[in-house]
């Protein structure tokens, strides 16, 4: 047995003499542990926060939701207080400028929400909008794109609103939501004066109801869940809603987890890589030790207690550094919280990240420092590197087996998923190894085909890359590693945007008026022809439900098992179909073809293969549909290929011509225009005179889609910087450690008579070498990634961002000189004597 008391005051003594440099060690290590506790505190006050908070996203004890009106219910007289809502996507016009844009309109009447309430600016905005009257509520962001303020007047179909207060909050809504669709209230007494609600509008009927205190809604709803099924009305209470977004949110604390781990693993190789760097230079102690009959295991033991003091000081300083730094994380997520966060201190997460740091620390720092083992009483008479191959030493393969199965471990625990945990260890394996294999073959190259030709401070400084201790493989693989989450996260938001952008491309519409009814197709055509603008395309749509499917109906496909039914959702949803013989540019056929309709034979209809994949329908499939009250019975003729990214009308199914032409219909028109003030008047211009008509500028839509993809940008930018931080720290410990090696190094160069303006231009010329190649590596690495993803994820075109990258790699390559030149300095402008001295 060891004697332990020996090997802690072993420990402790050499502790104390390298307390300086162990605690570089761990540098590397405490962003990461920092991140993960951050993160999981946070996550762990938004989920006690949404628990009890629920009820204010919901704003009710139960929400009743149907696209026709709900009607009297059985539960109605249970209910002490109800309240209803019908909402929709419709233009807002300010008659002021002649300015519109698409909302969400929401009719309220009754005293919802019964649980938070609709903050307004001014305060009594709410109460003056329930006092009666032609009064609206609307969102800030609308009120800022059109220069509106408070008591002005905005249109609402045939409606003109006084807006009484600006909308600071609304029940279960995000800065997000508002973004993209900015909501304004009216009352419900007014909605059929509107206008607005006619046949095809897609509209949402809402009914709320508030239950006495203590009541268990999903006990009081359970006998009439069938029926509402039947009737495709969905109920929604406060425990679904604390599911849905829990779950939701559990899933982004689980991502921003997974980012922060990898911070983390980058600061483990930089412990890896400092404790192979301390074990080198403890080599000759080693052999002391064992020349007086210490065991290697002793040995191993003394050294591993060291690291296991660094490792929880490391642990302790990220987990109160994660503490801190989970009180501006509201801020940051602020745009994607439905609740208010209550930041407190967690002790489970403080517990669990002391727990994580000390593992990782021990895992990682076997790895080199299993090789004391092998360092024989024989290395105190001739130099020996204890460098056992790996192949041949079976406890470093155990710890590199440990390695990955933690990784697996840690990250099928956050994605609950053991596919996505393998692969996404299959990813960290594979990015570490592919700068471990760039940086190798850099050195390998370097060593190999060095001109001797070359200028000596050149010659000198590229050597150095290879030279005894040194640290370049790590920093490439950390720093390296770092720049490339930042960089592909900057390329593919910069490649979607570019996406995106429609009205920027040469013959793409950029404007598209749908919900038009019949009558008013013709006077809508002519006021776009009249305009010089083309119409690219007039498409009718029918709306329609599934019936039955291969003879089964909603009823009876419930019964059936999970392999044998079609998902519930298909008999619940409204599809919005149309109808021809013919396909559009951005269809092709996968299988089947177009059968054209001849009257009294049978009808084929086509689906979207992916679609119909997902789905379950397949060629030949008896289809019923549900058209206005008339059952359309069908079958499966063909299935098409959809590009549902291009800006066209894609329908899931398509009727052929000569079926649907008499059903109630209404139309969609594409067209484009030159430039954004043509864009305005004609959208204004048909808004004004047929207010139902919602019109979609996409030049807008591309405004809203770069704001959003901006915040979300920023949010993983902000957690992708944990992971350069980190690299950043493994640089400065990396040139710290290695400074006792330059010192011995700079004494030679200057003792042989080398200037200090020499010796400095050498180091200058390494530090330069390191950040080339560690910001190099981790840029290609990331164009690699952003063409995997725009090539089998988003199936967009690759552009290299390749500014963007030299700016990438200049920001890093001269980090890395500064720094270096800081730790450098001191040495160089010394005498060699007064270093030999031990003046430094």
């Amino acid at each position: 047995m060891p004697d332990i008391s020996w090997i802690l005051k072993m420990a402790f003594r050499d502790f104390r003499k390298n307390i300086s440099r162990l605690l570089l060690f761990v540098s590397s290590m405490v962003v990461g542990i920092a991140a993960l506790v951050a993160i999981s505190s946070f996550g762990e006050n938004l989920t006690k926060d949404i628990d009890n908070q629920a009820k204010e996203l919901l704003g009710a004890d139960l929400v009743l939701e149907n696209n026709k009106p709900v009607g009297d219910q059985p539960i109605d007289s249970l209910a002490i207080q109800m309240a209803g809502e019908v909402n929709f996507a419709s233009m807002v016009a300010y008659p002021k400028t002649g300015a519109s844009r698409l909302t969400q309109v929401r009719a309220l009447e009754g005293a919802f929400p019964f649980y938070g309430a609709l903050e307004t600016t001014p305060a009594e905005g709410d109460a003056s909008f329930r006092a009666g009257g032609k009064k609206a509520l609307v969102e800030g962001a609308l009120l800022a794109q059109f220069n509106a303020n408070v008591g002005d007047i905005i249109k609402v179909g045939e409606v003109e609103f006084e807006v009484v207060g600006e909308l600071a909050q609304v029940p279960g809504q995000t800065g997000i939501t508002a973004t993209v669709a900015p909501t304004v209230y009216i009352p419900m007494e007014y909605l059929e004066e509107t206008g607005l609600v006619q046949y095809g509008s897609r509209v949402n009927y809402n009914k709320y109801y508030q239950f006495t205190e203590g009541t268990d809604v999903e006990l009081l709803i359970e006998p009439f869940e069938d029926a509402w099924d039947l009737d495709r009305v969905d109920a929604d209470t406060v425990d679904d809603r604390k599911r849905s977004t829990g779950r939701a949110f559990s899933n982004l604390s689980n991502f921003l987890s997974l980012v922060a781990f990898i911070a983390l693993l980058l600061g483990c190789v930089g412990v890896a890589s400092a404790v192979n760097v301390f074990v080198k230079e403890k080599l000759a102690s080693v052999a002391v030790l064992r020349c007086l009959g210490v065991s290697s295991r002793d040995v191993l033991l003394i050294y591993l207690a060291e690291i296991k003091i660094m490792g929880l000081a490391g642990a302790i300083l990220g987990a109160i550094l994660g503490s801190l730094l989970q009180f501006i994380l509201p801020s940051v997520f602020s745009e994607f919280l439905p609740v208010e966060v209550e930041v407190g201190i967690s002790w489970l997460s403080i517990g669990f990240g002391i727990i994580t740091g000390l593992f990782v620390s021990i895992l990682f720092a076997l790895l080199p420092l299993l090789k004391v083992r092998n360092v024989s009483p024989m290395a105190t008479l001739r130099p020996e590197s204890a460098d056992t191959s790996l192949l041949r030493d079976p406890l470093r393969w155990a710890v590199i087996a440990g390695i990955l199965l933690f990784i697996w471990g840690f990250s099928f625990y956050l994605l609950d998923s053991w596919k996505l945990g393998l692969g996404f260890t299959a990813f960290v394996v594979f990015a570490f190894g592919a700068l471990w294999l760039l940086g190798k073959a850099i050195m390998w190259s370097v060593r190999r085909f060095l001109p001797i030709t070359l200028k000596y401070t050149l010659r000198q400084s590229l050597a150095n890359l290879y030279r005894p201790n040194n640290q370049t493989i790590s920093l490439i693989a950390t720093i390296g590693l770092g720049t490339a989450m930042v960089s592909t996260l900057f390329f593919l938001q910069n490649l979607l945007l570019a996406e995106v952008s429609f009205a920027d491309k040469d013959e793409q519409p950029n404007l598209l008026m749908f919900d038009i009814q019949t009558p008013q197709l013709e006077p809508v055509k002519q006021k776009i022809t009249e305009k010089g603008l083309p119409i690219i395309q007039e498409v009718p749509i029918v709306t329609m439900q599934i019936e039955e499917i291969n003879g089964v109906d909603k009823v009876e496909n419930n019964e059936l098992s999970d392999e044998e039914r079609n998902p519930r959702w298909i008999y619940n949803r409204e599809f919005r179909v149309t109808y021809r013989d013919t396909l559009t540019s951005t269809e092709t056929m996968a299988e089947g073809e177009l059968k054209p309709y001849t009257p009294g034979d049978s009808i084929f209809v086509s689906f979207s293969s992916s679609w119909a994949e997902d789905e379950r329908i397949k060629m030949g499939d008896e289809i019923v549909f549900n058209v206005q009250g008339r059952p359309l019975k069908t079958y499966v003729g063909s299935l098409r290929n959809v590009d549902f990214s291009q800006v066209s009308t894609n329908f899931i199914v398509l009727f052929p011509d000569g079926v649907l032409d008499a059903a109630p219909k209404f139309h969609v028109l594409i067209t484009r225009t030159n430039n954004d003030q043509e864009s305005a008047q004609i959208q204004s211009s048909v808004v004004r005179e047929f207010p139902n008509i919602s019109v979609i500028n996409l030049g807008t839509i591309v405004e809203t889609l770069e704001e959003i993809l901006d915040k979300i940008g920023f949010v993983i930018q902000f957690m992708a910087l944990f992971s350069i931080a980190t690299g950043i720290l493994v640089l400065i410990s990396s040139l710290i450690i290695s400074k006792y090696q330059r010192m011995r190094e700079s004494i030679l160069l200057r003792t042989l008579g080398a200037s200090s303006s020499i010796v400095s231009q050498i180091n200058t010329l390494e530090y330069f070498f390191l950040g080339s190649l560690a910001s190099l590596s981790g840029i290609i690495l990331s164009f690699v990634a952003t063409w995997l993803l725009c090539q089998f994820v988003f199936e967009i075109t690759f552009t290299g961002a390749w500014l963007e990258g030299l700016f990438l790699y200049l920001a890093i390559t001269g980090l890395t000189i500064v720094l270096g030149w800081l730790n450098g300095r001191k040495i160089i402008n010394q005498p060699p004597m007064g270093i030999l001295r031990g003046n430094t």
